[in-house]
């Protein structure tokens, strides 16, 4: 298990059984590091319209094995736990709440 740090200070939880969950998606192999520099300094954090309990962060990055994407890492944060759900590339933000951008 990995801890990570988020933007507000937080630690973040990236359980093994996750991590290997992300990266069983190909364009997600060279990602690793990426996920830890997305929960430290993400663009943009949205909240889930489907769960309320979950972030949306967002970091562009210019090359990826699939050209430039957004990473986006999705937190599931509780009372007194927070940790990666998943990770994904795409081509935009989903719509929700925009609970943070970066200026």
């Amino acid at each position: 298990m990995k801890t990570l740090i988020d933007f507000l200070g937080r630690t973040v939880r990236l359980t093994d059984e996750r991590l290997e969950h992300i990266l069983e998606h190909p364009e997600m192999v060279a990602m690793e590091s990426a996920l830890a520099e997305t929960l430290r300094d993400p663009h943009l954090v949205i909240r889930s319209r489907t769960d309320e309990m979950a972030t949306l962060n967002y970091r562009y990055y210019l090359r990826t094995l699939i050209g430039g994407k957004s990473l986006c890492v999705v937190v599931e944060c509780g009372d007194a736990d927070a940790f990666v759900w998943t990770a994904y590339l795409t081509d935009r933000p989903k719509r929700g709440e925009i609970l943070w951008r970066k200026p």
